[in-house]
């Protein structure tokens, strides 16, 4: 099995590679009309898609998954059409490759331009969510890059049938073979092998849960681009407006609890502590929330468990909220910038001060002024889908659209000049 395993792999990344010097090169109205065609395709192929789908949520019923994996696991007509619609709004996109960035004249008469190129050929390792074929073949399309995906087993049907019809209606009319490749296998080592492949591929992005993101950062020789764990942190200031934070924390905690920017523990002043979590608490109970809660909180949240050091550092991917009252947003942000994950932070405040300081000084990818954390999104930013939320600082940060699926190469255009 493993010998399999090697042999598909590297023939995969050995035609994606190739793909990749044609991608290139393509115009944007060749890649666009390839976009919109996808779309069609995924539209109408939806049978097929929800079948392959079905048998992935069978088993994972089968083996005890929880809510909120099959969640992320399921597809129905809606998020079919939303793929669709995502692969649209990229066609939609300025095309990021031959962009010039920025540009100058030297004294001697050098004419430099700093122009976006494709990463070249990228690799996504990434666990029971279909929608990321779809937005990573699309993203990587768009930026002139050929994609590798190694799904999780959990989706392995769903995958397959994804990238089928994706090839099935983009190869006939152009799409070089070998710009979206999937590895079939679901053998553990296929995913140590393609993290050993730094002559075919350019990057590698791990989607996941933390110890798939910890084993990609520790294991692979290609470059990575950490797409992080969403410990996201909602601080409650003195001044808050109550009613509107209050449907800040459902929205970010209830709305979709299973993805990475929902909110995962509530930090509140003192000050309106009293007023502020009975309320909220009923409602979050009424709506099957567990809280687990320091002592001072929990006084205030009736049936509310005591919250350990564990929780405060846990991305809980369910219904579950740890709650804090803390003495001001000095202890509020020292808390998010201990347990946090660099993904996403919201306060919400009155105190413009008091907002100033926590955007300044809090350290995450996103801070959100009196906003849910569920924005942080590529579709919500208007980038069309996303390859990730990247929760380092080196190459991209945040959302990663197409802009963030290329790198860039200096251009010098002289007239016969040498350097004295």
């Amino acid at each position: 099995m493993a010998a399999q395993a090697n042999n598909e792999v590297l023939q995969k990344a050995q035609r994606a590679r190739q793909a990749a010097a044609r991608l290139a090169l393509m115009s944007r109205a060749e890649k666009d009309r390839l976009l919109l065609l996808m779309a069609d395709a995924l539209e109408s192929g939806a049978g097929a898609i929800l079948q392959a789908n079905a048998r992935d949520v069978k088993q994972a019923e089968e083996r005890g998954l929880s809510r909120a994996p099959i969640d992320r696991l399921l597809l129905d007509e809606k998020r079919i059409r939303e793929m669709a619609e995502g692969l649209r709004a990229i066609a939609a996109l300025p095309d990021p490759v031959g962009e010039v960035i920025e540009g100058r004249r030297l004294p001697n008469g050098l004419e430099i331009t700093k122009v976006r190129v494709p990463l070249g050929v990228v690799g996504i390792i990434y666990e029971s969510r279909p929608n990321v074929t779809v937005d990573a073949a699309g993203l990587c399309l768009k930026s002139g890059n050929a994609v590798v995906l190694r799904g999780g087993s959990e989706a392995i049907h769903s995958n397959l049938a994804l990238v089928k019809v994706l090839n099935h209606a983009g190869i006939p009319a152009g799409l070089p073979e070998g710009a979206i490749e999937i590895i079939e296998t679901t053998d553990r080592e296929a995913a140590a092998q393609l993290m050993q492949l730094d002559e075919y591929l350019d990057v590698l992005m791990p989607r996941g849960g933390g110890d798939l993101i910890r084993r990609v950062k520790r294991e692979s020789t290609v470059p990575v681009i950490e797409t992080g764990e969403g410990n996201c942190h909602i601080y409650v200031d003195a001044s808050a407006r109550l009613d509107q934070a209050e449907e800040i924390v459902v929205n970010a905690k209830c709305q979709r609890p299973g993805v990475c920017n929902a909110a995962e523990t509530l930090l509140v002043h003192r000050q309106v502590a009293a007023e502020f979590l009975p309320r909220l608490g009923s409602r979050l109970t009424e709506l099957g929330v567990e809280l687990r809660a320091c002592e001072q909180a929990r006084g205030l949240l009736p049936g509310a468990h005591s919250a350990t050091e564990e929780d405060w550092a846990t991305e809980f991917l369910a219904l579950i909220l740890a709650v804090r009252v803390v003495a001001g947003v000095e202890e509020a942000i020292a808390h998010i910038n201990r347990y946090g994950t660099r993904h996403s932070e919201a306060i919400i405040t009155e105190d413009l001060e008091n907002a100033r300081r926590f955007v300044r000084e809090v350290e995450a990818a996103v801070v959100y002024v009196n906003a849910s954390t569920r924005f942080t999104d590529g579709g919500q930013f208007g980038l069309g889908a996303e390859m990730g939320i990247s929760t380092q600082k080196l190459h991209a940060r945040g959302p990663m659209g197409v802009r963030e699926m290329t790198s860039y190469k200096w251009v010098v255009m002289g007239e016969g000049q040498v350097r004295p």
